[in-house]
């Protein structure tokens, strides 16, 4: 710890919300925690773009609707600048059935959170995001990506799970169905070390970034059918 009382290793924090209510009250909630930080905010997807970059922040929670540039725009570049492959979006949304949100996965955004989400909530997700398993919730996270591809004119996948082998293909199903590496081993008769190289192996072939675009994938390729 700090003379501060912050941890030497704090998660940096950057808040981008058109809103200034908002960012003010997630700041308060984020610096009210000893192992997290906020290094900067930002009022436009732009700005939030910039600010990713001269900032390093670990972990951005980004809002969907902004000026100049949205969050969905923002996430994208985000995510397609190799020198931020550290970076995890989480996107602010109303609603949780916001349709933005499966453009602002696609576009490399770890998660989603509702702006209704409680304190503890809020801040145990960003925990988890910057630790690396990046998804917060899959289980609501896949519901929502079945609910929106269920719609006739749902775009597919360009690429799919075709070059994975059949356990590889099993391991991304379950991870589409909400399930953790815990669960999957025990659903495959696997050891959890078994499940977790898996789902790594899975990422490296497909190029996900993180557990939340093999849901997408898996939905997007129709390898796990909405509602089946």
């Amino acid at each position: 710890m700090t003379e501060h009382g912050m941890a030497d290793t704090a998660i940096r924090v950057l808040l981008a919300d058109d809103q200034t209510l908002v960012r003010a009250s997630f700041a308060m909630l984020v610096e009210s925690a000893p192992d997290m930080e906020v290094v900067a905010q930002a009022a436009t997807g732009r700005e939030a773009v910039e600010l990713a970059r001269s900032e390093r922040a670990d972990v951005i929670i980004m809002d969907v609707r902004m000026p100049e540039l949205d969050g969905i725009g923002a996430t994208r570049e985000i995510a397609a600048d190799e020198d931020l492959a550290g970076v995890k979006v989480l996107v602010l949304t109303t609603y949780d059935t916001d349709e933005h949100i499966i453009d602002a996965l696609r576009a490399g955004a770890s998660g989603f959170l509702v702006k209704d989400i409680r304190p503890a909530d809020l801040l145990a997700a960003i925990r988890t995001v910057a630790s690396g398993e990046a998804l917060l919730s899959p289980g609501p996270t896949a519901r929502l990506i079945a609910r929106v591809l269920a719609t006739p004119e749902a775009p597919r996948a360009a690429a799919g799970p075709d070059g994975l082998s059949d356990r590889e293909r099993q391991v991304l199903a379950l991870v589409a169905r909400g399930l953790n590496n815990t669960e999957i081993a025990e659903s495959l008769g696997l050891s959890p070390l078994t499940a977790k190289t898996h789902v790594s192996r899975i990422m490296g072939k497909l190029g996900a970034r993180d557990r939340t675009q093999l849901v997408v994938i898996a939905y997007e390729s129709g390898l796990v059918v909405p509602g089946a």
